[in-house]
Parts: structure tokens; sequence; C-alpha cells
């Protein structure tokens, strides 16, 4: 029977789970603090540990911290379960060297998943450590080593710029001075053709890096970035973002992946636009705002006529003419510049 350390302050939630626990026949132990929790792991060696953040006496980045630095425990697979739901707060737990991270309130399949699939890991790690005892592959203790590290030097190093809505941070053409993460809030880039008519290239939200050109030529911009809502971004002169990718070979490969995934995100959108019906680009247009916005079904978008257009490529007098055919059809609300999707399934149908 596998053995699951629990350490969890809140005394209901404590007991709930350890019992749920049982029921997916695991051994649970329990741990009322941090610096309780410490002691039981390094002396009952558990196969994983489930620990909250916010606790009395050391809190779980304590925790882990701890356990990381002892031989006999760095390697027992360790997942954070938290109500703390910003992505700094996520990004330092994962920087810590935690497996996972769980937001509360969470469904009990969820939780069992990832420790089934986290004591797995560990499993498969344990053989190959036994295989190649002397195959040391860790990395240097500064060494930036994922794109979630990058965003981790960018909320410690970066310039904080708060953005009014509408405000402009940067025109095509000019020179690409910074590259940025989004801290909070809604960035739109677009580009004007040659007849002068705006085409959205992206559309950026939390945790999202943007402005990227070239890093070893002085090309300009080569779009407009616009805020959408009210933004909080990060700044780093891209000076610096060189000298982290000259050193850091792994996060280089991560973000050579990024500039793959958006440059197959903007041939997706052409595709779309030379393709597609007007109902389809527009259904996957309204679709694209309430993800990036984080909007739920029933929850309004507010955007303007032009960006959907834009965005989806068609005119805006048509565009208003295929919205108001989905309100007729019961698919979209409209009240204004809000627009709530009423039929998920039926927008997501649309051909």
């Amino acid at each position: 029977m596998k053995k699951v350390l629990l350490i969890e302050d809140d005394t209901v939630l404590r007991e709930n789970t350890a019992e749920l626990l049982g029921l997916f026949n695991f051994d649970v132990q329990t741990a009322v603090n941090g610096k309780q929790g410490i002691e039981i792991a390094k002396k009952e060696l558990p196969d994983i540990v489930v620990c909250d953040i916010m606790m009395p006496e050391v809190d779980g980045y304590g925790v882990l911290d701890s356990l990381s630095k002892d031989p006999s425990t760095k390697f027992i697979p360790f997942i954070f379960l938290s109500a703390k739901t910003e992505r700094k707060d996520v990004r330092r737990g994962m920087d810590l060297g935690a497996d996972d991270y769980i937001t509360k309130p969470f469904k009990e399949e969820e939780l069992v998943s990832a420790i089934e699939s986290r004591m797995a890991k560990a499993a498969i790690l344990k053989d190959a450590r036994e295989d190649n005892p002397n195959n040391d592959t860790s990395a240097e203790p500064d060494e930036i080593k994922s794109l979630n590290e990058l965003k981790t030097y960018f909320d410690s190093n970066g310039a904080l710029l708060n953005i009014s809505k509408g405000h402009i941070i940067y025109e095509e053409g000019q020179n690409s001075n910074y590259i940025y993460l989004v801290s909070k809030g809604v960035i739109k880039c677009n580009k004007l053709d040659e007849k002068g008519k705006e085409l959205t290239t992206a559309l950026y939200r939390d945790d999202d890096l943007f402005g990227y050109t070239s890093f070893t030529q002085n090309i300009p911009y080569q779009e407009t970035a616009t805020a959408i809502e009210y933004t909080e971004l990060l700044a780093l002169s891209k000076n610096q973002l060189i000298t982290i990718l000259e050193s850091n070979h792994k996060v280089t490969l991560e973000f050579m992946q990024l500039l793959t995934n958006d440059i197959s995100g903007i041939k997706d959108q052409l595709l779309q636009m030379a393709y597609s019906s007007v109902n389809k680009k527009t259904a996957t247009t309204l679709l694209k705002f309430a993800e990036k916005l984080n909007k739920k079904p029933g929850n309004p978008i507010k955007i303007s006529r032009n960006d959907l257009a834009s965005v989806a490529g068609i005119a805006t007098e048509t565009l208003i003419r295929t919205m108001s055919d989905f309100k007729k059809r019961g698919i979209i609300d409209i009240d204004g510049r809000n627009i709530m999707i009423l039929d998920l399934e039926k927008l997501q149908d649309i051909n």
C-alpha cells in the first residue's frame, strides 16, 4: 500500500481528504502544519507528499525547500494543494521543484489521478537513477531551465508597467527594444494591409509573452500592440533576454517552440480566413475571444465589432449581420458592446 503524507492545517479539509484517499487504498498520514510535516516526511519517507501552502510554523514553500535539500527525501514527489491561484504563485511552487499544483476546491478524481501519475513518474526516474548511478543530470543552481522559470525571472526583474485601456504599447515599425510578459489583462496585436484594413494577428492574456521579433538583427516591431482592457505588463530589455538565452540552452529550446507555435497559430488563422464560411469565422472568433478573456457561457464579452471583424477576416457589416442571425437563433445575446454566449454547443458546431 502506497504511503501518502497529507500536510494541511484546515481540520475539516484534512480529515475529508484523508478519508477520500483511504477509499482509494492509500495509507494516509497527516500533519497539521509544515514543521510537523517535515518531521514526519523525514521519519516515514512517504511515497508522495500532498501539501497546503498557507500554514503556521512553516509554509508549503518551506516544506518543499527543506525536503528537497535532504538526500533521503529529495526525490519524493511533491504536490501543492492550495487556494492560491495566481500564476506567479503557481510558478513559484513549480520552480521550487513541485511536481504538480492543484487548486482548491478540487475534484476527487483530479487529486487521485495526480497522485497516481506522479508516483508512477517517480518510480520510472528511480529506476533510471539505479540503472545509471553516476549520471548526474542536475543543473547549475542559477540556471534558468524552463520557460516557466524565465517568466519567474520577468516577475523578479522586469519593469512593471500599468497600461490603461486603449493605450498603445508599441506601434509597427518602432524599434523592438523590449519583450513583455502579461501579468494581468489582454493585449491585441494587429497589422494593416496595403488597403489600410486592420488584421488582428494575436491576442495575449495573463502569463503570455509577446513583443519578440529578432534576437540577431535590429528588426523593428512587425505589428502594433494595444491594451483592450486595463493591463499590467512586465518588460525586459531585448539585450537582457539575449544574455539569458545565450547562457541557458534549455530555455532557449522552449522559446524556439513558443515562436514555432505562434507561427503555426498565424498560419491556422490565415487558412481559416481563406476557407471558412462567414458563420464559421464569426463563431470561431467569438469562441477565441471568450477563451482569451476567460469568459464562461453567459458571461459578457466586451469587445468592439471592428476587433471581432478584423480577427475573423470579414467586413464589419457582414459580422454584424451574422451575429444578428446568431441572436435570433438563441445562440448569443447582444446588449450594446456586450456579447453573451447562450448556447456553447451550437456555437461550436457551426460550419
